[in-house]
């Protein structure tokens, strides 16, 4: 395994979802301590921050890309309890699984179909997914997809990437009135000590049109 402060570049650097997956799955054991301790992660708190704002305490949530469970503990203090989670990693999965917070927690890979019908979640969240070497931008169709009209779909996002294209699909899915933005936050530095020259941004979008869009 590489050293700590290696790990993040070590897992941008996977060739393909399988890969990713693997590492993702040796790194589950130390993942918290390594997120909280060494690189001081606030990505999660400044999602759901945003996040808490438009999105009701009774609402059914997808966490896309759950990891260990980083975002869910967030989302618990916040008064949220309907959570269902997904992600690539089994090894990711099982340490959010023993925290016990999620009603139900699957192996998926966004970017590929879902297993979900249609309008199937009130909300999604997705933090730390939206960066180098991980979720392409097309993920965000099926994320609409799964959300009904109404719902919000909130993501973090590295802020480089957005300029490097994801800004043009965001923008090509309200042009074509798949969803609206409702907020966003202003860039910060998610992992002031692991990657202290990277910025993100939290964005919000409501899937539907406006006018008949109304939270649960």
């Amino acid at each position: 395994m590489q050293q700590r402060r290696d790990r993040v570049q070590w897992v941008y650097a996977a060739k393909n979802n399988r890969e990713l997956e693997e590492r993702y799955d040796e790194w589950a054991g130390e993942y918290d301590r390594d997120l909280r301790e060494e690189f001081e992660w606030i990505a999660p708190r400044v999602t759901v921050e945003l996040f808490g704002k438009h999105v009701a305490p009774d609402a059914r949530i997808l966490d896309a890309g759950v990891g260990t469970g980083l975002v869910g503990e967030c989302l618990i203090d916040a008064g949220y309890h309907d959570l269902h989670g997904i992600d690539l990693s089994v090894g990711m999965l099982a340490a959010a699984r023993r925290k016990a917070m999620y009603r139900e927690l699957r192996q998926m890979t966004l970017g590929e179909p879902l297993d979900f019908a249609d309008d199937t979640f009130d909300a999604v969240i997705s933090v730390g997914v939206f960066t180098t070497g991980h979720a392409p931008a097309h993920a965000f169709d099926e994320l609409i997809r799964i959300t009904r009209n109404g719902g919000c779909i909130f993501f973090s996002l590295k802020t480089e990437l957005h300029e490097q294209g994801f800004g043009r699909h965001l923008d090509g899915l309200e042009t074509a009135g798949k969803w609206s933005l409702v907020a966003h936050s202003e860039r910060y530095r998610p992992m002031p000590k692991g990657e202290p020259e990277v910025e993100h941004q939290v964005w919000g979008y409501r899937v539907g049109s406006l006018a008949s869009a109304t939270l649960p």
